[in-house]
Protein backbone atom coordinates (compact mmCIF):
# COMPACT_ATOMS: atom_id res chain seq x y z
CA UNK A 1 0.00 0.00 0.00
CA UNK A 2 2.80 2.51 1.03
CA UNK A 3 4.35 1.57 -2.33
CA UNK A 4 1.50 2.69 -4.46
CA UNK A 5 1.02 5.38 -2.67
CA UNK A 6 4.83 6.40 -3.55
CA UNK A 7 4.21 5.69 -7.30
CA UNK A 8 1.00 7.86 -7.24
CA UNK A 9 3.05 10.62 -5.77
CA UNK A 10 6.11 10.23 -8.22
CA UNK A 11 3.28 10.19 -11.33
CA UNK A 12 1.97 13.48 -9.66
CA UNK A 13 5.24 14.67 -9.38
CA UNK A 14 6.11 13.74 -13.18
CA UNK A 15 2.65 15.20 -14.25
CA UNK A 16 3.39 18.94 -12.30
CA UNK A 17 6.88 18.82 -13.64
CA UNK A 18 5.68 18.46 -17.07
CA UNK A 19 2.88 21.01 -16.85
CA UNK A 20 5.62 23.43 -15.49
CA UNK A 21 8.10 23.01 -18.16
CA UNK A 22 4.93 23.27 -20.95
CA UNK A 23 3.15 25.93 -19.03
CA UNK A 24 6.97 28.04 -19.82
CA UNK A 25 6.95 27.17 -23.60
CA UNK A 26 3.31 28.60 -23.70
CA UNK A 27 4.18 31.55 -21.96
CA UNK A 28 6.56 32.32 -24.00
CA UNK A 29 4.86 31.85 -27.38
CA UNK A 30 2.33 33.78 -26.22
CA UNK A 31 3.85 36.90 -24.66
CA UNK A 32 3.38 38.71 -27.97
CA UNK A 33 -0.37 38.28 -27.94
CA UNK A 34 0.10 38.94 -24.13
CA UNK A 35 1.86 42.44 -24.40
CA UNK A 36 -0.98 43.26 -27.44
CA UNK A 37 -3.71 42.14 -24.60
CA UNK A 38 -2.19 44.23 -22.16
CA UNK A 39 -2.07 47.60 -24.47
CA UNK A 40 -5.41 47.19 -25.64
CA UNK A 41 -6.93 47.05 -22.20
CA UNK A 42 -5.22 49.39 -20.64
CA UNK A 43 -6.16 51.76 -23.88
CA UNK A 44 -9.60 50.62 -23.43
CA UNK A 45 -9.79 51.51 -20.19
CA UNK A 46 -8.50 54.92 -20.48
CA UNK A 47 -10.74 58.24 -20.41
CA UNK A 48 -12.82 56.39 -17.72
CA UNK A 49 -13.83 58.47 -14.37
CA UNK A 50 -10.51 58.79 -11.91
CA UNK A 51 -12.61 56.86 -9.32
CA UNK A 52 -14.12 54.42 -11.92
CA UNK A 53 -10.51 53.27 -13.02
CA UNK A 54 -10.57 50.26 -11.05
CA UNK A 55 -14.01 48.83 -10.38
CA UNK A 56 -14.17 49.25 -14.60
CA UNK A 57 -10.46 47.14 -14.42
CA UNK A 58 -12.28 44.44 -12.20
CA UNK A 59 -15.50 43.96 -14.38
CA UNK A 60 -13.48 43.77 -17.31
CA UNK A 61 -11.26 40.96 -15.91
CA UNK A 62 -14.56 39.28 -14.09
CA UNK A 63 -15.26 39.17 -17.86
CA UNK A 64 -12.01 37.67 -18.69
CA UNK A 65 -12.63 34.69 -16.30
CA UNK A 66 -16.22 33.66 -17.97
CA UNK A 67 -14.19 33.65 -21.18
CA UNK A 68 -11.28 31.80 -19.80
CA UNK A 69 -14.20 29.07 -18.15
CA UNK A 70 -15.60 28.59 -21.65
CA UNK A 71 -12.64 28.70 -23.66
CA UNK A 72 -10.63 26.48 -22.02
CA UNK A 73 -12.90 23.65 -22.36
CA UNK A 74 -13.73 24.76 -25.48
CA UNK A 75 -10.13 23.96 -26.91
CA UNK A 76 -9.53 20.71 -24.31
CA UNK A 77 -12.71 19.05 -26.79
CA UNK A 78 -10.86 19.93 -29.76
CA UNK A 79 -7.67 18.66 -28.76
CA UNK A 80 -9.64 15.29 -27.80
CA UNK A 81 -12.56 15.16 -30.31
CA UNK A 82 -11.09 17.10 -33.53
CA UNK A 83 -7.30 17.18 -33.26
CA UNK A 84 -6.59 18.03 -36.97
CA UNK A 85 -8.51 21.27 -36.22
CA UNK A 86 -5.02 22.65 -33.63
CA UNK A 87 -2.86 23.52 -36.53
CA UNK A 88 -5.58 24.92 -38.96
CA UNK A 89 -6.99 27.06 -35.64
CA UNK A 90 -3.05 28.01 -35.13
CA UNK A 91 -3.05 29.37 -38.77
CA UNK A 92 -6.20 31.70 -38.37
CA UNK A 93 -4.91 33.10 -35.51
CA UNK A 94 -1.60 33.67 -36.75
CA UNK A 95 -3.63 35.32 -39.70
CA UNK A 96 -5.80 37.41 -37.04
CA UNK A 97 -2.53 38.78 -35.48
CA UNK A 98 -0.95 39.75 -38.74
CA UNK A 99 -4.06 41.63 -39.75
CA UNK A 100 -4.60 43.38 -36.74
CA UNK A 101 -1.05 44.46 -36.92
CA UNK A 102 -0.59 45.55 -40.25
CA UNK A 103 -4.41 46.77 -39.85
CA UNK A 104 -2.91 49.06 -36.89
CA UNK A 105 0.09 50.48 -38.96
CA UNK A 106 -2.19 51.53 -41.70
CA UNK A 107 -4.29 53.04 -39.40
CA UNK A 108 -1.30 55.21 -37.92
CA UNK A 109 0.20 55.93 -41.26
CA UNK A 110 -3.13 56.56 -42.99
CA UNK A 111 -5.05 59.02 -40.36
CA UNK A 112 -3.35 62.25 -40.19
CA UNK A 113 -3.01 64.16 -36.98
CA UNK A 114 -7.18 66.16 -37.33
CA UNK A 115 -8.66 63.19 -36.62
CA UNK A 116 -6.80 62.82 -33.60
CA UNK A 117 -7.90 66.02 -32.76
CA UNK A 118 -11.17 65.33 -33.34
CA UNK A 119 -11.12 61.94 -31.35
CA UNK A 120 -9.29 64.30 -28.56
CA UNK A 121 -12.28 66.33 -28.27
CA UNK A 122 -14.82 63.83 -28.45
CA UNK A 123 -13.07 62.49 -25.37
CA UNK A 124 -13.38 65.82 -23.78
CA UNK A 125 -16.66 66.64 -24.55
CA UNK A 126 -17.61 62.43 -23.39
CA UNK A 127 -16.43 63.75 -19.82
CA UNK A 128 -18.69 66.54 -19.56
CA UNK A 129 -21.98 64.40 -19.97
CA UNK A 130 -24.14 63.56 -17.14
CA UNK A 131 -23.59 60.42 -14.63
CA UNK A 132 -26.03 58.75 -16.27
CA UNK A 133 -24.71 59.00 -20.03
CA UNK A 134 -21.37 58.60 -18.64
CA UNK A 135 -22.30 55.28 -17.23
CA UNK A 136 -23.36 54.03 -20.51
CA UNK A 137 -20.38 54.72 -21.77
CA UNK A 138 -18.79 52.94 -18.79
CA UNK A 139 -20.35 49.65 -19.69
CA UNK A 140 -19.98 50.11 -23.06
CA UNK A 141 -16.51 50.51 -22.38
CA UNK A 142 -16.65 47.15 -20.40
CA UNK A 143 -18.76 45.21 -23.10
CA UNK A 144 -16.13 46.13 -25.97
CA UNK A 145 -13.01 45.06 -23.44
CA UNK A 146 -14.47 41.63 -22.76
CA UNK A 147 -15.52 40.95 -26.59
CA UNK A 148 -12.32 41.91 -27.24
CA UNK A 149 -10.24 39.87 -24.53
CA UNK A 150 -12.62 36.87 -25.52
CA UNK A 151 -10.60 37.04 -29.70
CA UNK A 152 -7.49 37.60 -28.12
CA UNK A 153 -7.95 34.31 -25.22
CA UNK A 154 -9.51 32.56 -27.94
CA UNK A 155 -5.80 33.07 -29.81
CA UNK A 156 -3.56 32.36 -26.29
CA UNK A 157 -5.28 29.52 -26.11
CA UNK A 158 -5.07 28.13 -28.94
CA UNK A 159 -1.48 29.29 -29.10
CA UNK A 160 -1.09 27.31 -26.06
CA UNK A 161 -3.02 24.01 -27.60
CA UNK A 162 -0.65 24.19 -29.87
CA UNK A 163 2.00 23.32 -27.69
CA UNK A 164 0.53 20.45 -25.99
CA UNK A 165 -1.07 18.69 -29.04
CA UNK A 166 -0.53 15.03 -28.38
CA UNK A 167 0.62 15.12 -24.61
CA UNK A 168 -2.03 13.37 -22.09
CA UNK A 169 -5.23 15.36 -20.97
CA UNK A 170 -3.71 16.01 -17.65
CA UNK A 171 -1.12 18.02 -18.80
CA UNK A 172 -2.93 19.82 -21.21
CA UNK A 173 -5.65 20.62 -18.56
CA UNK A 174 -2.83 21.83 -16.10
CA UNK A 175 -1.13 24.02 -18.64
CA UNK A 176 -4.07 25.42 -20.45
CA UNK A 177 -5.07 26.11 -16.61
CA UNK A 178 -2.13 27.75 -15.67
CA UNK A 179 -1.91 29.71 -18.88
CA UNK A 180 -5.28 31.64 -18.38
CA UNK A 181 -4.85 31.55 -14.66
CA UNK A 182 -1.37 33.36 -15.30
CA UNK A 183 -2.82 35.81 -18.52
CA UNK A 184 -5.93 37.00 -16.55
CA UNK A 185 -3.98 37.82 -13.09
CA UNK A 186 -0.77 39.15 -14.98
CA UNK A 187 -2.95 41.03 -17.81
CA UNK A 188 -5.42 42.72 -15.39
CA UNK A 189 -3.00 43.75 -12.52
CA UNK A 190 -0.52 45.52 -14.39
CA UNK A 191 -3.34 47.46 -16.47
CA UNK A 192 -4.69 48.42 -12.73
CA UNK A 193 -1.12 49.26 -12.31
CA UNK A 194 -0.91 51.40 -15.67
CA UNK A 195 -4.17 52.96 -15.37
CA UNK A 196 -3.56 54.29 -12.16
CA UNK A 197 0.16 55.32 -12.81
CA UNK A 198 -0.84 59.18 -13.44
CA UNK A 199 -2.46 59.32 -10.10
CA UNK A 200 0.58 57.91 -8.34
CA UNK A 201 2.89 60.27 -10.06
CA UNK A 202 0.13 63.15 -8.97
CA UNK A 203 0.55 62.17 -5.91
CA UNK A 204 3.90 62.13 -5.41
CA UNK A 205 4.35 65.26 -7.40
CA UNK A 206 2.75 66.91 -4.23
CA UNK A 207 4.97 65.63 -1.66
CA UNK A 208 6.79 68.43 0.76
CA UNK A 209 9.65 65.82 0.13
CA UNK A 210 11.70 67.11 -3.84
CA UNK A 211 13.35 64.08 -4.23
CA UNK A 212 9.52 62.08 -4.41
CA UNK A 213 7.98 65.40 -6.05
CA UNK A 214 10.60 65.08 -9.12
CA UNK A 215 10.03 60.91 -9.24
CA UNK A 216 6.24 62.19 -9.15
CA UNK A 217 6.77 64.25 -12.28
CA UNK A 218 8.69 62.04 -13.93
CA UNK A 219 6.35 59.15 -13.79
CA UNK A 220 3.99 61.81 -15.15
CA UNK A 221 6.09 63.00 -17.68
CA UNK A 222 6.71 59.12 -18.56
CA UNK A 223 2.80 57.50 -17.95
CA UNK A 224 2.06 58.96 -21.63
CA UNK A 225 5.50 57.08 -23.51
CA UNK A 226 4.70 53.84 -21.20
CA UNK A 227 1.35 53.63 -23.42
CA UNK A 228 2.85 54.04 -27.16
CA UNK A 229 5.80 51.55 -25.97
CA UNK A 230 3.33 49.36 -24.88
CA UNK A 231 1.44 49.63 -28.37
CA UNK A 232 4.74 49.75 -30.47
CA UNK A 233 5.30 46.04 -28.66
CA UNK A 234 2.18 44.60 -29.06
CA UNK A 235 2.07 45.34 -32.46
CA UNK A 236 5.83 44.34 -33.47
CA UNK A 237 4.72 40.83 -30.99
CA UNK A 238 1.80 40.57 -33.54
CA UNK A 239 4.00 40.06 -36.44
CA UNK A 240 6.65 38.20 -35.03
CA UNK A 241 3.99 35.75 -32.97
CA UNK A 242 1.93 35.64 -35.86
CA UNK A 243 4.56 35.11 -38.45
CA UNK A 244 5.96 32.32 -36.64
CA UNK A 245 2.77 30.51 -36.97
CA UNK A 246 2.48 30.81 -39.72
CA UNK A 247 5.96 29.74 -40.88
CA UNK A 248 6.08 26.90 -38.29
CA UNK A 249 2.57 25.56 -40.30
CA UNK A 250 4.51 25.43 -43.23
CA UNK A 251 7.15 22.60 -43.03
CA UNK A 252 8.81 23.56 -46.14
CA UNK A 253 9.71 27.56 -45.34
CA UNK A 254 9.79 26.51 -41.22
CA UNK A 255 12.91 24.03 -42.28
CA UNK A 256 14.25 27.05 -44.62
CA UNK A 257 14.63 29.29 -41.79
CA UNK A 258 15.99 27.04 -40.10
CA UNK A 259 18.59 26.24 -42.81
CA UNK A 260 18.99 30.52 -43.07
CA UNK A 261 19.28 30.66 -39.69
CA UNK A 262 22.22 27.88 -39.37
CA UNK A 263 23.70 29.62 -42.47
CA UNK A 264 23.80 32.80 -40.83
CA UNK A 265 25.62 31.22 -37.73
CA UNK A 266 28.43 30.72 -39.28
CA UNK A 267 29.23 33.82 -40.67
CA UNK A 268 32.77 34.48 -38.86
CA UNK A 269 32.27 37.64 -35.74
CA UNK A 270 28.50 38.30 -36.42
CA UNK A 271 27.46 34.48 -36.33
CA UNK A 272 25.49 34.48 -32.91
CA UNK A 273 23.60 37.30 -33.17
CA UNK A 274 22.92 36.95 -37.01
CA UNK A 275 22.24 33.13 -36.30
CA UNK A 276 19.35 34.65 -33.79
CA UNK A 277 18.00 37.64 -35.78
CA UNK A 278 17.52 35.85 -38.52
CA UNK A 279 14.24 33.69 -37.43
CA UNK A 280 12.86 37.06 -36.29
CA UNK A 281 13.46 38.98 -39.40
CA UNK A 282 12.10 35.88 -41.41
CA UNK A 283 8.93 35.70 -39.36
CA UNK A 284 8.44 39.20 -38.99
CA UNK A 285 8.44 39.62 -42.74
CA UNK A 286 6.25 36.46 -43.05
CA UNK A 287 4.25 38.27 -40.29
CA UNK A 288 3.75 41.70 -42.64
CA UNK A 289 2.96 40.21 -45.75
CA UNK A 290 0.51 38.07 -44.29
CA UNK A 291 -1.20 40.95 -42.27
CA UNK A 292 -1.08 43.14 -46.05
CA UNK A 293 -2.87 40.55 -47.86
CA UNK A 294 -5.31 40.29 -45.62
CA UNK A 295 -5.84 43.93 -44.99
CA UNK A 296 -6.54 44.06 -48.24
CA UNK A 297 -8.87 40.81 -48.91
CA UNK A 298 -11.03 42.55 -46.00
CA UNK A 299 -10.74 45.84 -47.48
CA UNK A 300 -12.32 44.20 -50.94
CA UNK A 301 -15.22 42.17 -49.69
CA UNK A 302 -15.88 45.24 -47.45
CA UNK A 303 -16.13 47.71 -51.01
CA UNK A 304 -17.81 44.49 -52.59
CA UNK A 305 -20.48 44.10 -50.20
CA UNK A 306 -21.17 47.51 -50.10
CA UNK A 307 -21.76 48.05 -53.30
CA UNK A 308 -22.87 44.98 -55.11
CA UNK A 309 -23.00 45.67 -58.59
CA UNK A 310 -19.09 46.34 -58.38
CA UNK A 311 -18.98 42.19 -58.28
CA UNK A 312 -20.94 41.87 -61.63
Amino acid sequence: MASSLFVLLDDIATILDDVSAMTKVAAKKTAGVLGDDLALNAEQVSGVRAERELPVVWAVAKGSVRNKLILVPAALAISAFLPWAVTPLLMLGGLYLCYEGFEKVAHRLLHGKAEDVVHHAAHLAALARTPAELLAIEKDKITGAIRTDFVLSAEIIVIALGTVAGRELSVQVGVLSGVAALMTVGVYGLVAGIVKLDDAGLHLSRQSNAALAAFGRGILRAAPWLMKLLALAGTVAMFLVGGAILTHGVHAVSEWIEHAALDAARIPGAGTVLGALTPMLANAAVGIIAGLLVVLAVKLFERLRANPKASH
